[in-house]
């Protein structure tokens, strides 16, 4: 056998080693969890919640930190960037993943190659909400309403490429209504416009919307779902409601940069995944609104390919795009 052959097996047999001994020695500071979303939305809360849970069990804390922007792009880009050593994650999106790439002609980071997945935790579907001066007590009067006056209603999202910006665009095509989107850098500040009567309605995040129909400042119509969602279940689903055909929702996951030694994403999904399995994340997270999901690196793999093959033709045939 060669010298140089020696010597590259050498090399392999070293960094193998060396990957087990950072795995085994893995987490010894705190890991840094990227938000891309503003606090205030279901984005958020499920990123603290997820790092509260996390931090239990690694023996480090888990710190949130919020890099809102472009429908998540930029948080994106930063975790992208990030030295792929398991200390950085980013609390990505089925949306971030699979209707960005479509909707955003100029990314600066490829989320399905430049991240890699480690786990998906809650899914949730979203609930169709209008300011209370909109006189639409019912899905079929908000749509008479909107074709009453072509171009005038606008909806809110929290960011253009988000599940909240693509259930109201699919709505649009169902139903051949004109309304206006109007995107913010995320659900709290859309909340506070239309809670304020500056936008008309909104297909926003059951958890993040929840508080406000309970108290009254918003008025909700409908939930996106195939079936009634238990947090409201005296709401039809769109479908119900008369648009047949209509579903939309969306997951949230953990995601590393690529690059990241699979002895490291195994240990942080195996811990996220049980962490989604705690008495007080599942009580947390249910009661609200999310749906627990649980799943390790691969099923996040096969949910996220699902998910551009759903959502890649509804963005096409909408029109829509972002800068």
């Amino acid at each position: 056998m060669s010298s140089s052959l020696i010597r590259a097996g050498l090399a392999l047999l070293f960094a193998a080693l060396a990957a087990t001994t950072q795995a085994q020695t893995f987490p010894s500071k705190p890991i840094r969890l990227i938000c891309p979303f503003p606090p205030g939305g279901a984005v958020d809360i499920a990123s603290r919640a997820i790092a509260a849970e996390m931090s239990k069990t690694l023996g480090q804390q888990v710190t949130v930190e919020n890099r809102p922007g472009a429908g998540g792009n930029i948080g994106g880009a930063e975790v992208a960037r990030a030295t792929p050593d398991g200390y950085t994650m980013l609390m990505t999106t089925s949306g971030i993943q699979a209707i960005n790439p479509v909707l955003y002609p100029k990314m600066q980071y490829d989320p399905n190659k430049d991240l890699a997945p480690i786990a998906v935790l809650v899914s949730l579907a979203n609930v169709l909400v209008v300011n209370p001066a909109v006189k639409a007590n019912s899905v079929t009067e908000l749509i008479a309403l909107a074709k009453a006056q072509p171009g005038k209603m606008t909806y809110a999202s929290s960011g253009s490429g988000t599940s909240i910006h693509m259930s109201a665009e699919l709505f649009k095509q169902l139903t051949k209504i004109d309304i206006v989107h109007v995107p913010y850098k995320g659900s709290a500040p859309a909340l506070t416009d239309l809670i304020g009567g500056q936008v008309n309605m909104m297909f926003d995040n059951i958890p993040s919307a929840l508080p406000h129909i309970k108290a009254g400042r918003l008025h909700a119509l409908a939930t996106t779902g195939a079936r009634r969602d238990p947090t409201l279940p005296d709401l039809p689903t769109v479908a119900e409601a008369g648009v047949k055909g209509y579903e939309s929702g969306v997951w949230f996951g953990l995601a590393a940069p690529a690059g990241t030694p699979k002895e490291i994403v195994a240990k942080l999904a195996d811990e996220a995944v049980k962490a989604t399995k705690s008495p007080d994340y599942v009580k947390r997270m249910t009661e609200v609104g999310y749906v627990i999901v649980g799943a390790g690196p691969d099923q996040m793999a096969e949910m996220t390919r699902a998910e551009i093959n759903r959502w890649g033709p509804v963005v096409k045939s909408s029109g829509a795009t972002a800068d």
